[in-house]
């Protein structure tokens, strides 16, 4: 924004900040509502919640044409607050006695012209006292109860009060101007409101004590420590002017000649500074100097929630995951291999019947017999125990579902070992990325989803998939297993045929051609084609075993190698990138907070100039 837009009358641009501050809490308030994957306290929601609600009620109040100062009264017990309300009033408008304590229900003095509604909904419940006094006609001054009460209604009543206080008028008397209680809402409110100073009972003070001393020399050094170059302090004797108005019967009417007055006291500057030293001018620097710090302590408030970059250390994070997964992988492979090892007959069985499928004719009669003698009586059924069996004796199966039997084996291995892996895995990998200085409080959560999955079914179906593998590059080999294989399948498919046709045409010939050297073939004769074709397919079936048949001992080796590669790629492909995925959700968190604190920054930066614009720095410490 340009000087010359800043030189311009005030009033637009006090209505302006409204909703900009109406921006800002939507804004906040829709954060506050989303979900979050970085934790947010509850200490943090309930500051950011009551940042949203002075928003709102910052945008309420300066959504007029000329907005109200409101001035709060605070102080302990006894200290003359609604003496000194009196006394500003000309009359007894707030009860005081010296019964303590006094002030049970806050009084709120303000202007004739002031509609009630106008108030804050904090004010309205109040007891309102209206005036006609031209110099506070924009001011409300509210008398609230003894902060240091036993009555714990009172403390709350005045801690719904302060959030609605432009300026704080600190009342303290010589027994209490310091005291705790006091000193600490001080220092928690002076970041959020402009403070004044007032000792009251001025009589009494200028008695030195013991330690040589005045109160409000001590008070000065105090508020010069809490970084007050130049407080704004007033020496008061409130009840003296209330007696005075009193006999004079004024009211709403104040003299400054009072000449029994002690030296030094300033209730007639004090009543000077609220009627004529708080001018628009100042009355709106002040709005815009509150809701520049209220904009600071959003501005603190959000950082302290923002989530961390968490880049760099999730790659770090899964860097060091490596180590573990690859241990997990080796050491589930034994335990899924282990539980094969019992039943590596039936898996031989399994490629005996794939191996049997390449041949057709007499060979492939042959290997189907041949595979259901040597099997009969070892079914699946009958081998695995943890399937279930049928009534009375099956016959051994021409082929058994592979699906089903890796299935039974990953439940047995899960039964045994891996669900305890698992949640030992999760541990490992929390307890390495606790190392790496991941907040575990945002990781811990997709780790354990992750390790609820259903892992018995993924390893049956990695079994399956690595068992079917092997056995497609063994039933389709390359290079001179291949052309070896196909010279086998053709002699087994060719062969016997063949001999078969030779033995009967040899038997036909020496039947119609006998001779004394081959005479006519016997009964015995008959049989002799059938055992030349099983003697060629015998001979056939070891030059099959040989060369084709695949065993178990000799494919267990790379089948564990394959497995620990397959089952280490689904671990990573699983774990691996939630530390990314979960950095990545935090950053666009961070995002989102870093864009609503660089609009807190743009209007904060807009109002700097409107606290330049007065002469109100006594009223705030640095």
């Amino acid at each position: 924004m340009n000087d010359a837009a800043m030189k311009t009358d005030t009033i637009p641009l006090l209505r302006t900040l409204s909703p900009a501050l109406r921006g800002l809490e939507r804004s906040l308030r829709n954060w506050l509502d989303a979900p979050h994957r970085y934790p947010l306290s509850t200490i943090n929601r309930a500051t950011l919640e009551g940042l949203a609600i002075d928003l709102h009620r910052q945008a309420e109040a300066l959504d007029v044409d000329r907005p109200l100062l409101v001035i709060l009264f605070m102080g302990g017990t006894g200290v003359g607050k609604s003496t000194l309300l009196n006394a500003l009033a000309g009359g007894a408008i707030a009860q005081a006695s010296f019964t303590r304590p006094t002030t049970r229900d806050p009084v709120v003095y303000y202007h004739e012209s002031v509609k009630p509604d106008r108030l804050d909904p904090a004010l309205r419940n109040c007891r309102l006292v209206p005036h006609d006094r031209p110099g506070l006609e924009q001011k409300i001054l509210v008398d609230t109860p003894d902060l240091d009460s036993n009555d714990l209604s009172n403390r709350d009543k005045l801690m719904r009060l302060l959030p609605v206080a432009d300026i704080v008028l600190y009342v303290g008397s010589q027994e209490k101007y310091h005291d705790r209680l006091g000193w600490e809402l001080f220092r928690q409110q002076r970041k959020r409101r402009a403070f004044a100073f007032i000792l009251n009972k001025w009589d009494r003070c200028l008695q030195q004590s013991d330690s040589g001393i005045r109160p409000d020399d001590d008070l000065l050094r105090d508020l010069q420590a809490e970084g007050f170059q130049t407080p704004l302090l007033f020496r008061t004797c409130a009840q003296l002017w209330v007696d005075r108005a009193s006999s004079n019967g004024e009211r709403g009417c104040i003299s400054a000649s009072m000449p029994e007055l002690p030296q030094g006291e300033q209730f007639a500057d004090l009543v000077q500074w609220l009627e004529m030293g708080l001018t628009r001018l100042e009355i709106e620097a002040i709005k815009a100097r509150g809701v520049s710090q209220l904009l600071h302590h959003m501005q603190q408030a959000l950082a302290a929630v923002r989530p961390p970059d968490l880049a760099g250390i999730a790659e770090r994070t899964r860097a060091a995951w490596i180590a573990p997964l690859t241990e997990e992988a080796a050491a589930t492979s034994d335990v899924l291999l282990n539980t094969l090892e019992p039943y590596q007959r039936e898996i031989e069985h399994h490629f005996a019947l794939e191996e049997q499928r390449r041949f057709h004719g007499i060979m492939g009669w042959y290997l189907h017999l041949f595979t259901r003698a040597r099997y009969v009586g070892s079914t699946l059924r009958e081998r695995i125990p943890f399937l279930p069996r049928g009534q009375g004796t099956a016959e051994a199966p021409v082929s058994w579902d592979l699906s089903t039997f890796i299935k039974a084996c990953s439940d047995v291995a899960g039964n045994r070992h891996l669900d305890a892996r698992g949640k030992a895995l999760a541990n490992k990998l929390l307890v390495e990325a606790d190392h790496q200085d991941f907040p575990l409080d945002v990781l811990t959560e997709p780790i354990e989803a992750r390790s609820a999955l259903d892992w018995r079914q993924r390893y049956a179906s990695i079994l399956n998939e690595v068992l079917q593998q092997v056995e497609r590059e063994w039933s389709r080999p390359a290079g001179l297993r291949r052309l070896t294989q196909a010279v086998v399948v053709w002699l087994g498919n060719w062969v016997p045929p063949v001999a078969l046709l030779a033995a009967l045409i040899v038997l036909l010939w020496r039947y119609f051609n006998p001779s004394a050297a081959n005479p006519a073939p016997s009964t015995a004769d008959v049989l002799l084609p059938f055992l030349v074709v099983l003697i060629v397919l015998v001979i056939l079936h070891l030059l099959i075993t040989l060369v084709l048949r695949l065993r178990w001992p000799a494919i267990r080796g790379e089948f564990r190698r394959r497995l620990e590669q397959r089952i280490l790629h689904e671990l990573e492909s699983i774990y691996a990138p939630v530390p990314g995925d979960v950095a990545q959700a935090l950053y666009a968190e961070r995002r989102l907070i870093e864009k609503i604190c660089a609009e807190t920054a743009e209007v904060a930066s807009w109002l700097h100039e409107r606290e330049q614009s007065a002469s109100i720095s006594g009223l705030y410490g640095y």
